[in-house]
């Protein structure tokens, strides 16, 4: 059996490679300054070594909270989610790409039939048989004006966007799991702070009480210290429920169980082990941040549909054929003589449709349109999340060694106020004020510190996972020094 004619269908539908209608895309410019103000005043040098994004295990360098984020990313399911429907995009891909390459299949049939006398114009009814055996392609498409090859691209870019999207959701994922981690950990801390304090209050009232009953201290004294006492008792009361719902959040986040060893652990915000991160890096890294990636394939799937939309105002072509065998009769398949073929060109020409085909075209334009506004919004936006973050960087800092500072003093403060009460020289008054100035201090030094670390996970992810120069990375302070 010769298939020279189903082959040379083939061969034509293989040349008549269509050019694209689709605009020459072109990258939009970025709508923002070619660095971050605080890096232009402040950054010792420029920076022109290439940046890549730092790994979350290098960033968060703390065993229980790599724990956490691990757990995180294998249990939540907003991740799950998007993971799916990136998958989901992706056999959406497979399919259009499917379309630009012909559909053979192996056919065989049969069928038996038989006609009255009269309408067989014969004088007894005719029974007859057909029985066919054969490759055939049915309707692929000419893709002269590049309309499948529009339609393919545009499900390529729009896969890709979501897959970027899904690292987008991931990297929001590992930020929101280390800066709840770090919350509960800084909360733990201020109940620790408070918890004494409040031990020290009622040590001190129950001395005072002593006092009053022996007739060396006044009753203005003793709710002096009442007073302090029920104030930590409030404090120690609203951390206590902080904490609580510090862990609901974190295990709800985490989407499972957490363990022994994230649950028994407390880390001091000196070893929470954040990575350093540069100052002195282009604005252009924002390009790497998965979800303006995901805007700007958007963008480029918007693009190939206006090809696609263009290209329905032209003819199209349909291809249909098949080559086999066929006999009247079942062992005749194969015989010599029962070769068959068939060849079935359609085209299709648009002459009227309403204004449909305009319409769809200007659909198409007004949605590229729309991607380049949705992309230039996601750079700005982006642009303005890592100078906020640079410029709380170099404030938290000194806020946080003015914090420990003033911890410093009030604590000498109160030593010195004690000592005077004991002597006699001041009133217990003065004691209580000095307890809470260094109770405020204490504090402010936690929440500082608290900031300043979901500051940094902050600038992380704004910096789309966080970028490291090489080889100055080396050369960098740690967060807070």
């Amino acid at each position: 059996m010769k298939l020279h004619t189903l082959t040379g269908a083939l061969a034509l539908a293989g040349l008549l490679s269509a050019c694209s209608m689709a605009p020459t895309y072109e990258k939009p410019a970025a709508p923002i300054a070619a660095n971050w103000p605080y890096a232009q005043a402040h950054a010792s040098a420029a920076v022109t070594a290439a940046a890549t994004p730092v790994p979350w295990q290098q960033f968060f360098g703390n065993a229980p909270l790599q724990e956490v984020i691990a757990l995180t990313l294998a249990h939540n399911r907003d991740l799950r989610a998007a993971a799916l429907n990136a998958e989901s995009f992706q056999a959406l891909y497979r399919i259009q790409k499917a379309d630009t390459a012909p559909s053979i299949g192996a056919q065989a049939a049969g069928t038996r039939q038989r006609l009255p006398a009269d309408v067989a114009n014969a004088d007894a009814p005719v029974t007859s048989g057909t029985y066919t055996v054969g490759l055939g392609m049915v309707a692929y498409e000419l893709d002269l004006f590049g309309r499948v090859r529009s339609l393919n691209e545009q499900a390529l870019q729009t896969y890709l966007a979501m897959d970027s999207t899904r690292k987008a959701t991931e990297l929001s994922l590992v930020a929101a799991a280390a800066s709840a981690w770090i919350a509960w950990q800084a909360d733990q801390q201020m109940l620790d702070i408070v918890t004494r304090t409040l031990a020290a209050n009622e040590q001190a009232l129950q001395l005072i009480v002593a006092q009053v009953e022996h007739g060396i201290a006044t009753d203005l004294q003793r709710h002096q210290a009442q007073s302090a006492v029920d104030s930590a008792r409030a404090q120690h009361a609203q951390l206590v429920r902080a904490v609580e719902q510090d862990l609901n959040a974190l295990q709800a986040l985490v989407g499972a169980p957490l363990p022994a060893s994230v649950l028994d652990t407390r880390v001091a915000p000196q070893d929470w082990q954040l990575a350093a991160l540069p100052v002195g890096l282009p604005a252009q890294v924002l390009q790497q941040r998965p979800d303006i990636l995901a805007a700007e394939q958007q963008l480029q799937a918007a693009n190939a549909n206006i090809g696609a939309a263009r290209a329905a105002f032209f003819p199209s072509i349909s291809l249909t054929a098949s080559a086999g065998t066929a006999s009247s009769d079942l062992s005749g398949l194969f015989q010599g003589g029962s070769g068959a073929w068939s060849f079935a060109p359609q085209i299709n020409i648009p002459l009227f449709s309403s204004g449909r085909l305009q319409a769809n075209l200007d659909y198409a334009t007004l949605q590229k349109d729309l991607r380049v506004a949705q992309y230039e919004k996601a750079i700005q936006t982006a642009f303005r999340e890592v100078a906020d973050g640079l410029s709380a960087r170099h404030t938290l800092v000194r806020q946080l060694q003015a914090n420990q500072d003033l911890v410093s003093t009030t604590g000498q403060y109160l030593n010195l106020a004690q000592l005077r009460y004991d002597a006699g020289v001041d009133s217990y008054l003065t004691v209580i004020d000095a307890q809470r100035s260094l109770l405020g201090a204490e504090l402010g030094a936690a929440q500082t510190a608290l900031q300043q670390a979901l500051s940094e996970v902050g600038l992380f992810k704004a910096l789309g996972g966080g970028m490291l120069e090489m080889p100055e990375m080396s050369q960098m302070p740690a967060a807070g020094q």
